[in-house]
């Protein structure tokens, strides 16, 4: 219940914010939502014995996010500050985990939010297929996988997850990401639509079981307490963070 609560009231939050937001409270929103997310996983890989520094991932991050143009110069000059402030780290052998989980968390998190803003810019719809499909795709992959699940898809990871939950998911995504891109007027070939939302849902399900193999060997349940029914905003948002880059790269890429 306190679950269906949490999504009841920010559903309509984030239409608003997608579809009716001046642009800088949807700066804003995707600065605060990359800053809490970058929390949580520095939390996670704090518990993991990595001692991430989070406050210098958090100014990098928040830098890499406005930056006016993203190439692959930004993301050397990334590695560069942290494996040498890395240096600083009073065992050595702390130097190289931490360079490489601050990288890892900036890009990460950072990266997938800085995916949202390309993807608002080009229309709130192309940003609102990502964000919405694993709305759907979660709720499929629940109802089907709690009553007629029967096959783990990655016991090790999620127990709870079957592959019949995951087949749900993705056949309702496809389905629902077409018919959204539809609705929307893009003007797409039927069978590009088709697939860009099956490969965003199952990019979401892979989101979801990285940030639970995370989790998994950090020895936590959740990324934190502050989403009812949720865990944290991490937890709410991991699919979403694989899903956006799939939609941004395709955007890129074909059109």
């Amino acid at each position: 219940m306190r679950r269906l609560a949490t999504a009841a009231v920010l559903m309509p939050l984030v239409i608003y914010v997608v579809f009716f937001g001046p642009v800088v409270l949807f700066q804003v929103v995707v600065a605060a939502m990359a800053f809490i997310c970058f929390q949580e996983f520095a939390s996670i890989a704090q518990a993991q014995g990595i001692p991430l520094p989070a406050m210098l991932g958090q100014a990098l991050g928040l830098v890499f996010l406005f930056l006016p143009r993203l190439e692959w110069l930004a993301i050397v000059g990334l590695f560069l500050v942290l494996s040498t402030v890395a240096l600083r780290s009073p065992k050595l052998a702390d130097a190289l985990p931490m360079a490489a989980a601050a990288l890892l968390g900036i890009l990460y998190i950072y990266g997938g939010w800085r995916c949202a803003l390309v993807l608002r810019e080009a229309s709130p719809w192309w940003l609102m297929l990502p964000v919405s499909i694993n709305w759907v795709g979660d709720s499929a992959a629940f109802f089907i996988g709690k009553n007629f699940g029967k096959n783990k898809l990655a016991p090790r990871v999620s127990p709870g997850k079957t592959w019949e939950g995951a087949i749900a998911s993705a056949v309702t995504t496809t389905v629902y990401g077409a018919a959204l891109l539809q609705l929307a007027g893009v003007a797409l070939p039927v069978w590009q639509a088709v697939a860009l939302s099956f490969v965003t849902g199952v990019a979401g399900q892979i989101g979801d079981l990285v940030e639970s193999a995370m989790k998994r060997g950090a020895g936590v349940k959740d990324s934190g307490n502050t989403l009812p029914g949720h865990g944290g905003w991490l937890d709410r948002l991991d699919s979403t963070l694989f899903s956006m880059p799939v939609v941004a790269l395709y955007l890129r890429l074909a059109l």
